[in-house]
């Protein structure tokens, strides 16, 4: 085993590390024992996580605490690789003693014709992205109690036609340890806040619902300062309103503007999970052998990158104890790279791109997205709306559907206005993007200079686990896309 605490000492490495070292006694020389016991027989590679987290919520509605909880969560899981075959276990003790016995169940089930594996040391190196200082501090829930009350308040006196405020502060502390055959130690302390602010406001008989969410890896307090929630709540209301005076949206393909920001989860969706190594290793992806050639129109570059402090997708390290990088996907047009996790990359042939990433201790890691948008390119956002005679301008999106083999997409726009004669017209409810994934970046004709990511929001599903992620996107025109709509 690797000894590598002199390497990029970062305070949140630090932290998690002496946590586990003093509360578990997970010294190095009993980590590497344990990592014996999975390696007994012919495998390939073994690795053993601990996980120690804490996720604590508060909501608020019709003016009470509706929910409060609080969710300690710890465990150990181990994984042994043979070829393709993976075996893994996992208990909810953290010891010694449960590791070994998960490591020995581990190498059961994985055990078949893997080389006989010998243990190399190799150096460690970090990111410092939200340090431990930002996140050692958790408020009272009075206090959490006492802010959503204030912030309830507010809206109701901000404007007479909300009629329900629903609001919930969410705070996760994860810690933890990951040990590897391959001679990696990485330990990580990992805070995650989240700020849903959601209204409900009437005209007459008609009700609608404007919501808006910030969050990342940072300290609540900075959530809780008032430019920051009334910002929020201002917002919320506004779009509700907006809501309010929305007409049918029309039917049909035409050309579609999409917003800078959160409509960066079309991206996610229907581009990101089909580049993902998994996928494209079983050749299941509308991507599978098409590096080097052209999957998006000249200008379209699309980079994966866990390393933008703070963000909520962002990682030190992912799951497996790689640091995140960087990852460009598509540049220019052309598919130039997937993404990785171990097991991937090396039954493909190529390295790690630090984006093994799992929901907890009970679950295997997967390659997976962090960071995920377009860059942007030189057009004027404005100019790139007065280009459209007839068209839909979406701004923001709620739920989708994609199929990763064929790359079909669905999606709702949240938020959308019609484009009349250059100009952003009514806007419209009940508004769906029907396309294919590979298929609609081809049709990006104008990319604008404004490349914004969402505010912290985004959780990624796949295989039933659930990840924190980021998305982002410049204004973009996408010529030809089908729309459905309540208006034929």
């Amino acid at each position: 085993m690797a000894d590598n605490e002199n390497a990029a000492p970062l305070a949140s490495r630090e932290g998690a590390l002496e946590f586990f070292r003093e509360r578990y006694g997970l010294d190095n020389q009993s980590l590497t024992d344990t990592l014996g016991v999975a390696l007994e027989r012919q495998v390939d590679y073994a690795d053993i996580y601990f996980e120690h987290s804490s996720l604590d919520s508060v909501s608020l509605e019709e003016g009470i605490v509706k929910s409060g909880s609080r969710h300690l969560e710890q465990g150990v899981g181990v994984r042994a690789l043979s070829g393709e075959r993976q075996g893994y276990a996992h208990s909810d003790e953290i010891s010694l003693e449960s590791a070994r016995l998960a490591a020995g169940t581990a190498r059961a089930i994985s055990a078949d014709t893997g080389a006989s594996h010998k243990i190399s040391v190799a150096g460690q190196t970090g990111h410092d992205l939200y340090p431990m200082e930002q996140s050692s501090s958790e408020l009272p829930v009075e206090e959490k109690i006492s802010f959503l009350s204030e912030l309830d308040s507010y809206a109701r006196r901000k404007d007479s036609c909300v009629e329900q405020v629903m609001a919930s502060v969410i705070t996760h502390n994860r810690k933890i340890l990951v040990c590897s055959s391959d001679g990696i130690l990485a330990a990580d302390m990992q805070p995650l806040v989240r700020l849903n602010v959601q209204v409900i406001a009437a005209d007459g008989s008609r009700r609608e619902v404007g919501y808006e969410g910030r969050g990342g890896r940072h300290e609540l307090q900075r959530m809780m300062e008032p430019q920051v929630w009334q910002e929020m709540v201002d917002e919320a209301i506004r779009v509700a309103r907006l809501n309010l005076s929305s007409v049918p949206c029309p039917a049909g393909s035409m050309t579609v503007v999409l917003g800078p920001g959160w409509p960066g989860i079309l991206l996610h969706e229907a581009i990101g999970h089909g580049l993902e190594g998994d996928f494209n290793r079983k050749k299941t992806s509308a991507f599978s052998d098409r590096i080097g050639q052209r999957v998006a129109a000249p200008g379209v570059t699309v980079v994966d990158d866990g390393t933008l402090p703070e963000r909520r997708g962002s990682i030190n390290f992912d799951d497996e104890g790689t640091p995140s990088q960087r990852n460009t996907l598509i540049e220019d047009g052309i598919l130039v790279g997937y993404l990785h996790d171990k097991l991937n990359a090396r039954l493909m042939g190529t390295e790690p791109t630090g984006n093994g990433r799992r929901e907890s201790y009970a679950h295997v890691p997967l390659p997976r997205m962090t960071n995920t948008f377009m860059l942007g390119g030189e057009d004027d956002p404005e100019e790139i709306l007065k280009s459209v005679k007839k068209g839909l301008y979406a701004v923001s999106f709620g739920g989708g559907q994609v199929d990763i083999t064929s790359g079909k997409f669905v999606f709702s726009a949240s938020e959308a206005y019609l484009i009349e004669d250059g100009q952003i017209g009514a806007p419209v409810k009940g508004a769906t993007l029907i396309g294919n994934g590979p298929d609609v970046l081809t049709r990006v004709d104008r990319i604008g200079n404004d490349l914004a990511l969402d505010r912290g929001v985004g959780t990624c599903g796949k295989d039933g686990q659930g990840v924190p992620v980021g998305v982002g996107l410049p204004t973009i025109r996408v010529n030809d896309l089908t729309v459905g709509g309540t208006e034929g």
